[in-house]
């Protein structure tokens, strides 16, 4: 007799070192997680960790997962969060659940196509089925998700608006972002959604991984690729800008990019009136 399958749901939690707050909160190693175990078909998760993947092994029934931040405050209502599922996952349905209503937010052939897919946190939560099959042995539900502002998860939704970062949008962005560079764009490859903008660093301030590569020692500055919604209607050659935005699931999204001379200004009229959140060597 062949042993019958048991549903495996693997969590597997990102631990960073970094400071807590409310646009990043991260995890503590006494509430990473918790899983109610009981015999009903729909099981509750709760993950409270800023970024993770998700893992279902022969998929039946249902559960629902909470992505809650682990800061109270009201900043963390403005969430948005982010799934990107994996090629080969299948075998389930994703659902949001708000109070017991269901949207569908990405069907098992959806999933395929690796996209990443954002919606709010006060949304709902997410309601994962499994589709009904006699054999569930090669199905498994996987996907990476991350909790990000309000302001980038618009960013990944097509249709995101194209707004000017104000002076104070400006000043927050150098001070937080995950990638801050000085520089020009080069090329711009159009996909389906996103424009996939070919940059050239000449001043690298700062980036949380490796998105921007050394083009030598002898060689003084880096490329890298930043992506954008598509309509937002990037060009080539239009001067030299100062690089701003987030990492997400290793992708570089551009959250503001104002001409270097613009920043230079506003960045000057702070130094004046002593208003500068942080310190930039503009020498």
């Amino acid at each position: 007799m062949i042993p019958q399958l048991i549903p495996l749901l693997i969590l597997q939690l990102i631990w960073q070192r970094r400071t807590q707050s409310a646009h990043h909160p991260l995890c503590s190693s006494s509430s990473g997680l918790t899983h109610e175990g009981h015999t009903r078909d729909v099981e509750q998760v709760y993950l409270r960790c800023s970024q993770g993947s998700l893992e279902w092994l022969y998929p039946t029934g249902a559960i629902i997962v909470n992505l809650r931040p682990n800061v109270v405050s009201p900043a963390a209502a403005r969430l948005s969060v982010c799934i990107k599922p994996l090629t080969n996952s299948s075998g389930t349905n994703l659902y949001l659940d708000l109070n017991g209503k269901l949207r569908l937010l990405l069907s098992e052939q959806g999933q395929a196509q690796g996209k990443v897919h954002c919606f709010g946190i006060q949304e709902g939560a997410l309601f994962i089925e499994a589709v009904p099959r006699l054999d569930i042995s090669r199905r498994i539900t996987a996907f990476q998700y991350e909790l990000v502002s309000d302001r980038l998860g618009d960013a990944q939704k097509p249709g995101a608006p194209c707004q000017p970062c104000s002076d104070d949008q400006m000043h927050l962005a150098v001070c937080t972002s995950d990638f801050v560079a000085r520089g020009t764009i080069k090329k711009v490859n159009q996909a389906e959604e996103h424009s996939s903008l070919s940059v050239e660093i000449s001043r690298l301030y700062r980036q949380k991984t490796q998105i921007f590569v050394s083009g030598g020692v002898r060689v003084r500055n880096w490329t890298g690729l930043i992506k954008m919604p598509r309509h937002c209607g990037a060009k080539v050659g239009e001067g030299e800008f100062l690089f701003m935005g987030m990492v997400r699931f290793g992708e570089a999204w551009m959250s503001c990019a104002p001409r270097y001379k613009d920043f230079l200004r506003m960045y000057q009229e702070a130094q004046k009136l002593g208003t500068n959140l942080c310190q930039v060597d503009t020498d």
